[in-house]
């Protein structure tokens, strides 16, 4: 049956290009890569598709590509060489063009009208923290030094607390969100998500090209949180990114934010992918901590969809090594689950598609069933089946390229892509050969078959039937 429900999503770059690496990073699990699009020049990002879509022999078989915008992140964009600034060092932080050794130029497009005297400013994740002193301008304050070190080009700049006024796609990530586009992503994360009206800038875009890639919300600044079941509701899913959540709120609060979050995501059945840090120490050292398998496994309790690793394989030692620790773990943590007992509606079962998918899964519950097959044109059935995480393996059977690489990122989602069907009274029979063709089952053995009629209407979700196998 199908090893682990849990999937695995990797972040492709400098130490893991070679096709080589990257193959065995598949064989040991990977189900998707991201592409971050924050690095490199257009034709290098184009290279990291290419790579990724020469790993399988079909047109379809190569893992899910993840294209992860900047966003409006504030970062130092001029300082002057091996500057470092040390306790009670007093230094202008402005974002205009005046380029000094006296001054840190940080990213335009907004002012410092929000922020007032006495406000915290966090360099690199927090290794550097300032106060501010006064304004000098709307474009530039004075900052007094309350943890020192060292200020480089490109580090991130954050004002927790405070509501800068950026928009939510920067004139690179327009450029970039085509590209992507283009070269094939089937997933977009948006980084900094504030509010869900974040995501019209997006749709926009992808109405303008024609193109339908759903688009995941990255929750890394408070004023998301503020509003979270708003995004939750208009993205078609979520990512806990705690490297830059961490910084926007106390630390001691990031993991009970976590769960808040798997668990909001889960009630609305949409993805939930936990990122950043799940194994730092594997960037240099071939073995994780306990805290970091500790770490992982209560995201897997708590219900995350995903888990995504970032620096450990872009730029770490051992970027094979590190999926293999990660699909270990995920294994052995699903074996404790006790998934029979984890079904329960969510909410929305005076639905017809909600209650036709849960009756799917209690049907498998109450008789044993180990498999369950949906027949699916958009993926939204065995979307809605994976809510529940049943213990019951969900095989996602499409004709439709698009959702086969869509899907390969949802909980407990094998998709399989079978040849193309149109009418309803096709679906026993198309279900039957699936089973047979792949040995699935023994003869006897019962399955459940849900999906939609009429065939290719999204949202249609209205039968389901138990066959056994021949």
């Amino acid at each position: 049956m199908i090893p682990n429900k849990t999937k695995i999503l990797a972040t492709i770059g400098p130490a893991c290009t070679n096709k080589n690496i990257l193959e065995q990073m598949v064989r040991s699990g990977v189900n998707a890569f991201r592409v971050n699009m924050s690095h490199g020049s257009i034709e290098e990002k184009k290279s990291l598709f290419t790579e990724i879509k020469k790993l399988g022999s079909g047109s379809h078989s190569y893992p899910t590509i993840i294209a992860d915008l900047a966003g409006p992140k504030i970062r130092i964009k001029n300082v002057k060489e091996n500057l470092k600034l040390n306790q009670n060092d007093k230094i202008i932080i402005s974002n205009t063009n005046d380029i000094n050794d006296e001054t840190i130029t940080v990213s335009s497009g907004f002012t410092f009208g929000k922020v007032s005297k006495g406000a915290k400013i966090l360099i690199n994740d927090g290794r550097v923290q300032l106060e501010v002193l006064k304004k000098i301008s709307p474009h530039s304050i004075q900052v007094k030094t309350l943890v020192g070190g060292n200020i480089e080009n490109g580090k991130g700049v954050n004002f927790p607390g405070i509501g800068i006024d950026m928009p939510p796609l920067t004139e690179q990530d327009f450029i970039d969100l085509s590209l992507a586009i283009d070269e094939g992503a089937d997933w977009i994360a948006l980084s900094f998500v504030r509010s869900p009206r974040d995501k019209e800038s997006v749709d926009l875009i992808l109405k303008d090209k024609k193109a339908t890639i759903p688009v995941i919300a990255k929750i890394e600044k408070w004023e998301a949180l503020e509003s979270l079941d708003k995004i939750i509701d208009t993205f078609d899913g979520v990512m806990v990114a705690r490297g830059d959540l961490g910084v926007e709120i106390p630390q001691e609060q990031v993991p009970l934010i976590q769960k808040k979050i798997i668990s909001a995501a889960n009630k609305a059945g949409k993805p939930v992918i936990i990122a950043t840090q799940l194994l730092e120490t594997m960037i240099k050292s071939p073995t994780p901590t306990r805290a970091e398998i500790s770490d992982i496994a209560n995201a897997i309790f708590d219900g995350a969809d995903a888990l995504l690793v970032t620096g450990e394989t872009a730029i770490g030692k051992f970027p094979q090594k590190v999926i293999e620790v990660l699909n270990k773990v995920i294994i052995e943590t699903e074996r404790t689950i006790d998934f029979n007992n984890m079904l329960q509606p969510i909410g929305h079962e005076h639905y017809t598609a909600d209650a036709i998918s849960h009756a799917t899964c209690q049907i498998a519950n109450d008789m044993n069933i180990g498999v369950i097959l949906s027949l699916t044109h958009s993926g939204s059935t065995a979307r809605m089946i994976a809510r529940y995480k049943p213990p019951a393996d969900i095989i996602a059977l499409t004709p439709v390229e698009k959702t086969y690489r869509q899907l390969s990122i949802i909980w407990g989602v094998t998709p399989k892509m079978i040849k193309e069907y149109s009418n309803s009274d096709d679906i026993p029979t198309v279900s039957a050969k699936f089973i047979n063709d792949n040995d699935i089952l023994v003869s006897g053995d019962r399955y459940v078959v849900t999906g939609g009629v009429p065939v290719g209407v999204a949202g249609t979700t209205n039968y389901l039937f138990v066959q056994k196998a021949k």
